[in-house]
């Protein structure tokens, strides 16, 4: 997690972000992408505005130094960046029944600094609290009927949903249509790092990208490890990057980062091990 201070937040981050930040103004989030100038990924991050601040939730393991590039990027603007992950905890509520939970959870001492709106994998609220509220905000929860997802579970849910996770399903190679982040790249906003390459593809290519995230329905008992090659005709075409037991397919699930030709819906390809899949969508 971190926090953005200082009066020109906004529109600093606005010409570093793939989504418009601006329009925040008064509160808000938005899911956005930081790209180099050559378009690729540095991370994703869903930003939100409390009126006091910005904060950046993004890949714990890429916080540290993601603050410290940030920083080096800040010249007269009134903006300060601090790594904050010791400090915020994220409590996600999901389910049909999640704002009736935190209606009833709620109390003054467990008062979030921000509550986000999640739609996917499952809708719901994402709240970010001190750390020192934690504990409590996690026992009124609980007694307000929410029940502990586990990481296992969590992650099915996720792969169903075909959510793509950086430095699992994308990564530093990444270009963000090609992990079908639409949601993260505003077409109307001004000018941000990485915008040209965005702009070339939508229009000169028609949105054609070399490679895409795809969902595969695999032919297999059990999940397969993820990190494999997936192959169409004997040739390498990409990569399973996440496999979970699916049970609403009632078969295993993956994602994969396949080249555009093996990459429409109702294509067979193999897996290094033998399984047979088929690209779902």
């Amino acid at each position: 997690m971190l926090r953005v201070e200082g009066k020109d937040r906004l529109s600093w981050l606005n010409g570093l972000l793939t989504n418009d930040v601006r329009a925040l103004e008064g509160g808000g989030a938005c899911y956005a992408a930081w790209l180099t100038p050559q378009g690729r990924m540095i991370t994703d991050a869903f930003v939100i505005e409390t009126g006091a601040a910005v904060l950046l939730d993004v890949p714990a393991p890429l916080a540290a130094g993601l603050a410290q590039r940030l920083d080096l990027l800040i010249f007269a603007e009134d903006v300060r960046v601090h790594d904050v992950s010791g400090e915020v905890a994220i409590v996600e509520v999901s389910g049909p029944d999640a704002d009736a939970v935190w209606d009833t959870a709620r109390q003054s001492r467990h008062e979030p600094l921000a509550v986000r709106r999640t739609a996917r994998p499952v809708p719901g609220l994402a709240l970010y609290v001190p750390r020192p509220l934690l504990a409590g905000l996690l026992e009124s929860l609980a007694h307000a009927g929410a029940i502990p997802l586990d990481d296992e579970a969590a992650e099915v849910l996720r792969v169903e949903a075909g959510v793509p996770r950086f430095l699992v399903d994308m990564g530093e190679d990444t270009i963000p249509l090609e992990a079908r982040l639409d949601e993260a790249i505003s077409h109307t906003k001004g000018c941000y790092v990485g915008q040209e390459i965005i702009v070339r593809i939508r229009d000169r290519a028609q949105g054609r990208v070399a490679r895409r995230l795809t969902r595969l329905r695999i032919d297999a008992p059990d999940a397969p490890p993820a990190g494999q090659p997936v192959l169409m005709d004997g040739r390498t075409v990409g990569t399973l990057t996440s496999a979970v037991w699916s049970p609403e397919a009632g078969a295993p699930i993956g994602l994969a980062m396949l080249h555009r030709d093996a990459a429409a819906p109702g294509t067979r390809v193999t897996l290094e091990d033998g399984s047979g899949a088929t690209v779902d969508s």
